[in-house]
């Protein structure tokens, strides 16, 4: 069976917790190289990873012609210039969300890997759970009726002034962090762009993150709600209103590897006191080993990636518009 070989750029957390762990698990992919600023860093986790090559700088893993694909986890504002390194070097790649900072520069780099001939996707790996295929054919059928609303939350509390995740410069800050999320599947759900938009956004005087962002997403006779903070009790829900029913999902960002999943679809029955419930369970699935493989089906089998990039360039210019409505622009 022919196998895509992965390169991963940088010792990132994510990468090495979540990423590669679940890149270990696909069937048609191997973790051949992993790459840092510090080549004894680089040694230390290919060593405990169990990657056969490991780089001193970015630069060498993008030489390696037996790399196929590379996996970007570094902070965003990196993600630009060392994707279209990477598409230049001729590699397929998977970069974590945002895919950059701006829309401009996002189309730039969907541009680069046109003109390359290699594909790019951004790391949204909850969109390809099965719980959440399940979601979206619920939706779809009319189960719930049609759909008008989805309200969504995304929290952690992270006040370290050194942590990326509050380096504006960096693209810190809870809206391009964990409500990039909300604005991606709310999108994704009516399946089409917003027609307004509206938002508070609440930034830390000293870092000028924002801490605490709340959006408003009109889509037509429709509307998605979100909040997002990076200074709030660790939490995340995502309910989505039919005319007939409601589905909510417990887990729907950080989605567990080593569990089942449920979801619950409330339809009939005598709301809010006695509602009629079917709760849905998933098998075990890791987001990221399911992300990985679709992406380099797409690779093996000359077939589009199934989120495809353009979609990271419309979600940043959703961003765009709420921080411009919260800041007062």
């Amino acid at each position: 069976m022919r196998r895509v070989r992965w390169g991963v750029l940088s010792t990132a957390s994510i990468a090495t917790h979540k990423v590669i762990p679940g890149l270990h698990k696909t069937a048609n992919g191997e973790v051949l190289a992993i790459a840092s600023r510090d080549a004894g860093r680089a040694r230390d986790a290919a060593t405990a990873l169990g990657i056969p090559r490991a780089y001193g700088s970015y630069e060498a893993l993008l030489a390696d012609p037996d790399v196929d694909a590379v996996y970007v986890p570094l902070p965003n504002h990196l993600h630009a210039p060392w994707t279209i390194a990477a598409t230049r070097a001729g590699k397929h790649v998977l970069c974590e969300k945002p895919l950059a900072m701006t829309a401009e520069v996002a189309q730039e780099m969907v541009d680069a890997a046109a003109a390359a001939g290699v594909l790019l996707m951004e790391a949204f790996m909850y969109r390809l759970h099965p719980s959440w295929v399940a979601a979206r054919e619920i939706v779809a059928s009319g189960r719930i009726g049609r759909l008008r609303a989805v309200d969504s939350w995304f929290s952690y509390f992270n006040d370290d002034p050194a942590n990326i995740r509050n380096i504006r410069e960096a693209g810190g800050g809870a809206l391009f962090d964990v409500g990039c999320y909300s604005v991606n599947l709310s999108r994704m759900l009516f399946g089409c762009e917003p027609d307004r938009v509206q938002a508070v956004v609440v930034r830390e005087p000293a870092s000028g993150v924002d801490v605490l962002t709340a959006g408003i997403l009109a889509f037509g006779d429709g509307t998605a709600t979100f909040t997002c903070s990076t200074r709030t009790e660790s939490d995340q829900r995502v309910d989505i209103y039919g005319t007939d029913g409601r589905i909510s999902i417990d887990i729907p960002f950080n989605i567990p590897p080593d569990r089942p999943t449920r979801i619950s679809v409330i339809a009939g029955g005598d709301p809010p006191v006695a509602p009629a419930a079917d709760v849905l369970t998933f098998d075990t699935a890791d987001p990221y080993t399911v992300e990985a493989e679709r992406f380099a089906a797409a690779i093996l089998d000359g077939t589009p990636v199934p989120t495809p990039p353009g979609d990271a360039v419309a979600n940043l210019r959703v961003i765009e518009r709420l921080f411009a409505a919260g800041d007062g622009a």
